[in-house]
């Protein structure tokens, strides 16, 4: 729907598939690429030959991606697999030649998740004390209503509330037409709900969830912070959760995350505080890597690299 390019990959071992991979044409101002977004896929093949059989799907994946260049003429291969993050996979990876990236493709290459299986007061127990008691101020609070719906026409609330934030926050936001997309997409199968929490008549905070796979994901957000004192955004995200286990969901993702302790200065330290607060636990993966093609990728390199510093991630 976003008018990219894209091919269809598949690796087979005799007639079993045992690797998949989705890639995207990408043309941006900083130059043309491959983009492979939470991918490839492996299927594990037992723990013996596990390393050798990963490293040779992405290998025959990088001899077809290859002969695709010879046509497309791009300058680099991006990816960034949903691999867990330990020097085994980093090692697969650099012996292929991928280095990594000076900018990740997502906010996924580390993710918050919560198992939501619990009932909800033992969820509730589970959460910070603070984050329990901000919950149940704000549903005490008669002013304080969290509205969903499953209608593209709200679309322009969440816009509006978005720009706001982003205005104020200095960041680059999903385009309009990108999450006005990814909502009609979902919303084929009743998979994605907008929240909004109203503080009396305003919009205080809103948040775009989708149901897929029996997870939750809290994938786009943005709060106004002349509200902050009500804790609109606590009892958005509770209401979020409980939507999540009707639905029968097993896991709420919160998306990205760092380690506040690691990295306070981090743009999403503050976003990370809050989601921790509800309980659950990191979950990292590989970083974001590029396989060069072209010298014009080291321009598109240093460019990400300065851009990455400016923006203190």
């Amino acid at each position: 729907m976003m008018g990219n390019k894209i091919w269809r990959l598949g690796v087979y071992d005799g007639r079993a598939l045992i690797g998949t991979a989705l890639i995207s044409e990408i043309k941006a101002k900083r130059g043309k690429f491959l983009l492979i977004q939470h991918g490839p896929n492996v299927k594990e093949q037992g723990t013996k030959k596990k390393r050798e059989n990963k490293e040779q799907i992405l290998k025959t994946l990088l001899e077809e991606l290859k002969k695709i260049n010879k046509e497309e003429r791009v300058d680099f291969i991006r990816m960034n697999p949903l691999w867990e993050k330990n020097q085994e996979n980093q090692d697969i990876l650099r012996n292929l030649g991928f280095k990594e990236s000076p900018m990740h493709a997502n906010a996924y290459e580390a993710t918050w998740r919560l198992d939501i299986v619990s009932p909800e007061e033992e969820l509730l127990m589970g959460m910070r004390k603070t984050t329990r008691y901000l919950i149940r101020q704000a549903m005490k609070n008669q002013d304080i209503v969290v509205e969903k719906s499953e209608g593209l026409k709200d679309f322009e609330t969440y816009r509006n509330l978005n720009k706001e934030v982003a205005e104020r926050q200095k960041f680059v936001p999903f385009s309009a037409e990108y999450m006005k997309k990814e909502f009609e997409v979902f919303s084929r199968d009743k998979e994605v709900l907008w929240l909004f929490g109203k503080y009396k008549e305003d919009v205080a905070a809103g948040a775009l969830v989708i149901f897929w796979q029996g997870i939750g994901f809290y994938h786009q957000a943005a709060s106004l912070g002349r509200f902050a004192k009500f804790s609109v955004p606590y009892l958005v995200q509770w209401e979020a959760i409980k939507e999540a286990k009707k639905r029968g969901c097993q896991l709420y993702d919160f998306w990205g995350y760092v380690d506040p302790k690691l990295e306070p200065r981090h743009p999403w330290a503050g976003p990370t505080l809050f989601k921790m607060g509800f309980g659950g636990k990191a979950h990292e993966y590989v970083k974001t890597q590029d396989f060069p093609l072209s010298n014009k990728y080291w321009l598109t390199f240093i460019f990400e690299k300065i851009r990455k510093i400016k923006r203190g991630l």
